[in-house]
C-alpha cells in the first residue's frame, strides 16, 4: 500500500511530505491508520541533530488512529480498535521486561535507535529504500505498523485529538507523579518547567492529592496556565531567592518530591537543592547525551533518592485506559494541552512553533 507521510531526509532540513510504501505486515505486527498525531520536543532534537537517528526517518512517536489490519498471531488488538500507541513496545520476555522495566527492553533499546521495529526490520520504504522508524511508531504519517505491545485500546468515546497527547507528554508528566514518583495526598511537590510534560506532572500531582504544588517556569504566560492545572503556588525561575522560597513554603525543609521538566543542565542542580532530606527528585527532562551534569556535593546527602525517568514509569496497558477515564470523568485536562490543529502539509510550520517555545502541543489532523 502506498501513504504519505512526513519524512526528515537530512538534519536541520525541512521534512518533506512524500509518499511511502508499505511493505506486508508480518508476524506480530499491527497496521494503523493515523487520525492524530502530536509535535514532541524529542522530534525537534533528532530534525536539529541533538539526537542522532539514522535517515530518511519518519518522525512522531505521539500518535492515536484506527486499527486497519493485524499480522499473524496478534491478539490484544483487533480491526477497528481505537488504539493510542506507545513510543515504548517492548518484547515482554527479555532480561529488563521479566523485571518490570519495560522502558528498558532489550529489542527495544537495541533496534530503535537504529530505527527499526523489534525484529530489527522496517516496513517502510520509498523507491525500493528503507525508510526508517522513529521510536518504533513514526507517527506523522498517514499510516504507521508497530508491534501490538505498541497499540493500546482505548475507549472510543475520546476524540483522537486528545487520545494521542497520552502517548508520551501526559504519560510521562502524569506517570511522573503518580507512578514514578508516587506523590502521597497531603504532600509537598515542586514542578520545574511548565511546557507539556511539566503542566502533566503537576495535574498528576493533583491526582494525587498533594496540598502544596509549586509550578516554577520562567514564563509568566506559563506560571499563569500552571494554575489552572493544579499549582498552589508559582515562582519565576529567574528569582535568585527561588530555593529560599521553597523552603519558606514547605516548613523550611524543602519539597517531599520534586519534578524537573525543564530540560536544563542548571535546573537538574537546582531541584536536588530544592528537595528536602530524605525527598524524592525525579528528571523529567533531559539535555543532550554527552553533556555534563554537575551538582554541589551537600545536596546529594540527606538520603535524597533521585532518579531519571524517561516515561513517566508508565505501564501503557495499564495506564493508557486509566488516563482516558480521568479525561472522561473531567478529572484530566487534555482540551488545555492543544493550543493549534495543523494539516499535515504545515508540519515544518508546527515545529517552528514548537522550537521558538510557542504554545504547549500542536497537533497533526488526519482526514477521518
Amino acid at each position: 500500500m502506498r501513504f504519505r507521510a512526513a519524512v526528515l531526509n537530512e538534519v536541520g532540513k525541512d521534512l518533506e511530505i512524500d509518499e511511502l510504501e508499505m511493505q506486508p505486515l508480518q508476524a506480530g505486527d499491527v497496521l494503523v491508520r493515523m487520525r492524530a498525531s502530536g509535535l514532541c520536543h524529542t522530534d525537534l532534537e533528532v530534525i536539529q541533530g541533538s539526537l542522532a537517528y539514522p535517515m530518511p526517518i519518519v518522525l512522531g512517536h505521539e500518535g492515536a488512529g484506527v486499527v486497519e489490519e493485524v499480522g499473524a498471531g496478534v491478539t490484544q488488538v483487533c480491526v477497528g480498535n481505537h488504539v493510542i500507541l506507545s513510543w515504548n513496545p517492548h518484547c515482554g520476555h527479555c532480561f529488563y521486561c521479566e523485571r518490570d522495566l519495560p522502558i528498558l527492553c532489550e529489542p527495544f533499546r537495541h533496534h530503535q535507535p537504529k530505527g527499526h521495529l523489534l525484529d530489527g526490520t522496517s516496513r517502510m520504504q520509498r523507491g525500493g529504500q528503507t525508510v526508517h522508524h522513529y521510536s518504533i511508531t513514526s507517527t506523522h504519517a498517514e499510516y504507521t505498523v508497530v508491534p501490538e505491545s505498541g497499540a493500546i485500546t482505548i475507549s472510543k468515546d475520546i476524540p483522537f485529538d486528545r487520545a494521542c497527547i497520552i502517548g508520551c507528554g501526559v504519560m510521562t508528566g502524569v506517570g511522573g507523579a503518580v507512578r514514578q514518583a508516587q506523590v502521597e495526598p497531603g504532600s509537598s511537590v515542586v514542578v520545574l518547567g511548565c511546557g507539556a510534560v511539566g503542566l502533566n506532572a503537576l495535574q498528576g500531582a493533583k491526582l494525587a492529592g498533594a496540598a502544596t504544588i509549586i509550578a516554577v517556569d520562567i514564563n509568566s504566560e506559563k506560571r499563569a496556565i500552571a494554575r489552572d492545572f493544579g499549582a498552589t503556588h508559582t515562582l519565576d525561575a529567574r528569582d535568585t531567592n527561588a530555593v529560599g522560597a521553597v523552603l519558606d513554603l514547605t516548613q523550611g525543609r524543602g519539597a517531599d518530591y520534586v519534578l524537573e521538566a525543564a530540560g536544563n543542565a542548571n535546573v537538574f542542580a537546582v531541584a536536588v537543592e530544592m528537595a528536602r532530606p530524605g525527598g524524592d527528585v525525579v528528571w523529567l527532562g533531559k539535555v543532550n547525551v554527552d553533556a555534563e551534569v554537575s551538582f554541589r556535593w551537600g545536596t546529594l546527602m540527606g538520603e535524597r533518592r533521585m532518579v531519571r525517568s524517561s516515561y513517566g514509569n508508565g505501564r501503557p496497558v495499564r495506564d493508557f485506559p486509566w488516563l482516558v477515564d480521568e479525561y472522561l470523568a473531567g478529572r484530566l485536562k487534555l482540551d488545555e494541552l492543544i493550543t493549534r490543529r495543523i494539516a499535515l502539509e504545515d508540519i515544518n510550520d508546527g515545529f517552528a512553533m514548537l522550537a521558538r517555545g510557542e504554545g504547549i502541543r500542536t497537533v497533526v489532523m488526519f482526514d477521518g
